[in-house]
């Protein structure tokens, strides 16, 4: 009987084991074919954007030239320096145009992957998750295109004068841009990263407030990197309204807990 019972202990255990050890790898493979498909649906967002802004690249890049042109000195502008230099700089400009565009689809995706680990009343929040981010990663381009933009060109076209001559290449220019652009955009995704974490209960009211010194330190010295020059109005432009999202995400947070210990 004993002997029965251990060979049974002996059997099963090993088999329980490899059973669950199969279940592991069935929830990862179908984990990894969900990643795929956010991937690939992604992908195709991407591409239908820069289908869409490669076919009016020619507006874009005028409106996206303006805060540069504003500031050269009379007769001068922007120069390409090798045959393909103005072709491959067309095409980054429309991919990234292409990101914005499709954006509100990317970050459907990234909440539908993530919202199967969430418990019912956390996936209500997926539509005011998509829609803000949205609109605050777009919103932050424009904010950088609209008041950062002019006042950093003028600063560092101020270095031009009789000895030393501007002579912008678009390659250069478009590079610094784009990064700006994104930069910008993803720095304002701040308030929905902090309430996320909010809302899976990593993050609380009161540790924003208790921790608010360092989050404005992290805050500057994100500006400090972001913006392109080194005077400290372009890091205020960029850090006031970070800060004043910060503050916005204390709040949110607050109702989001408050929110949470209903549910419970």
């Amino acid at each position: 009987m004993t002997g029965s019972m251990n060979f049974d202990k002996a059997t099963v255990l090993p088999a329980y084991c490899l059973l669950i050890a199969v279940q592991e790898k069935t929830g990862l493979a179908e984990h990894l074919v969900e990643l795929r498909r956010r991937l690939i649906i992604c992908f195709i967002a991407v591409c239908v954007g820069f289908g869409l802004c490669y076919a009016v690249i020619d507006p874009i890049f005028a409106m996206l030239s303006k805060p540069l042109e504003a500031v050269l000195p009379p007769e001068t502008s922007l120069i390409f320096t090798s045959y393909p230099e103005a072709f491959f700089t067309y095409l980054k400009l429309a991919l990234t145009c292409g990101i914005f565009v499709g954006s509100p689809v990317i970050l459907y995706q990234i909440w539908a992957f993530v919202a199967p680990g969430l418990y019912e009343h956390e996936k209500r929040w997926t539509l005011p998750f998509v829609v803000c981010s949205s609109f605050l990663f777009i919103g932050g381009a424009i904010f950088g295109y609209m008041v950062v933009f002019p006042t950093a060109f003028k600063f560092l076209a101020g270095y031009s004068g009789e000895s030393l001559r501007l002579l912008p290449s678009v390659s250069e220019y478009f590079t610094l841009t784009i990064r700006l652009l994104l930069g910008f955009g993803l720095a304002f995704e701040l308030p929905v990263l902090i309430v996320f974490l909010g809302l899976i209960g990593l993050l609380d009211a009161y540790t924003l407030r208790k921790h608010r010194k360092y989050a404005i330190l992290m805050i500057f010295l994100a500006a400090a990197i972001l913006t392109p020059t080194p005077d400290i109005l372009n890091q205020i432009l960029l850090a006031g309204p970070l800060l004043v999202l910060y503050e916005f995400s204390i709040l949110l947070v607050w109702i989001v807990g408050a929110k949470r210990k209903k549910a419970w």
